[in-house]
């Protein structure tokens, strides 16, 4: 009986000097007890003056001390704020790289130092960075909004709203349907903030307006047999990427988007008018208009498709 407890204890002990042993228990071991280099403190020292921080920093990816990534894994708090020593001995506290109070290329090249790759890649030379925006401007390390992305506001639409405002305000009144406005797309899924290698307007994909929207309207995709020159050169020609009052995001109403350039060709030019919407009911004003006929308006494959007819 007496062996059999003696054993029972050992095995005990064995498993319990092999748990705090496992690479879990060395992923949750404190950053304190790591060598600091000269004139670094610790997160720990920073957190009694500025506990509220500190605290806020925890509860998002930076302050993940298990993954070997981020700031709070190396050396915390100093990672992007400097060494503290100094500022620890400094009566009137200077001597620390105080990010709200720095110039954008300098928060910058501070985020830079980790944020250089995937999605960020291409900021240095973008159109925001040439513009003076820094990282902060859209992004809080401490207080963000957002439940993603660390943003200073609740949600995407909101930051870009702060400097887009007309683009977003055509988001809100477009008639249509517009998966921005219902949640389903953002202003990121067309875009990146951070800088665009290849394409215009820091579009995500291709190396043109078309191709960024052929990623998702690969049926309007060419080459075709027969071509509609506006839909081949640009498609927001026709229409606008951001919303519109018209239908299918239109830039102008039919017949009249069409009238554009068909100004006097088979269809006379002048029959829009009054007195064709009110009086004699001209049937190119109802329905889809000109689509009614032309229903294959960007391209045709049909060897008949010279006029883009069904």
């Amino acid at each position: 009986m007496k062996r059999t407890f003696l054993l029972f204890v050992l095995m005990w002990v064995v498993v319990s000097a092999s748990a705090l042993t496992s690479p879990q228990a060395a992923a949750q071991a404190p950053q304190a007890s790591q060598a600091l280099p000269p004139g670094y403190v610790g997160s720990e020292t920073c957190a009694q003056c500025h506990d509220a921080s500190e605290a806020s920093i925890r509860q998002t990816k930076h302050g993940r001390a298990a993954d070997a990534r981020t700031p709070m894994a190396t050396l915390g708090c100093e990672s992007c704020h400097g060494p503290g020593q100094a500022h620890v001995d400094d009566d009137e506290k200077k001597h620390i790289r105080t990010l709200s109070a720095k110039a954008p290329a300098d928060v910058n090249q501070t985020c830079l130092t980790c944020h250089n790759r995937g999605d960020h890649a291409a900021w240095e030379g973008s159109v925001h960075e040439s513009r003076n925006l820094a990282c902060t401007t859209c992004h809080s390390v401490h207080a963000s909004k957002s439940s993603e992305h660390q943003l200073v506001k609740s949600s995407e639409t909101e930051v870009c709203a702060t400097c887009h405002r007309a683009q977003v305000s055509k988001v809100e009144r477009s008639m249509s349907h517009m998966p921005v406005r219902e949640g389903k797309m953002s202003c990121s899924s067309c875009h990146n903030p951070h800088g665009s290698v290849t394409n215009v307007k820091a579009l995500k994909t291709g190396t043109s307006v078309n191709e960024s929207c052929t990623s998702c309207h690969a049926e309007m995709r060419g080459p075709m047999l027969f071509e509609h020159a506006p839909v081949r050169e640009n498609c927001v020609t026709c229409h606008d990427p951001h919303g519109s009052s018209n239908d299918r995001m239109l830039t102008a109403r039919l017949p009249m988007l069409c009238q554009r350039c068909h100004v006097s060709t088979r269809h006379p030019a002048s029959v829009y008018d009054n007195a064709a919407v009110t009086t004699s009911k001209n049937n190119r004003m109802l329905g889809r208009s000109c689509v009614n006929c032309h229903s294959n308006i960007h391209g045709s494959n049909h060897p008949s498709g010279q006029f883009f007819m069904r």
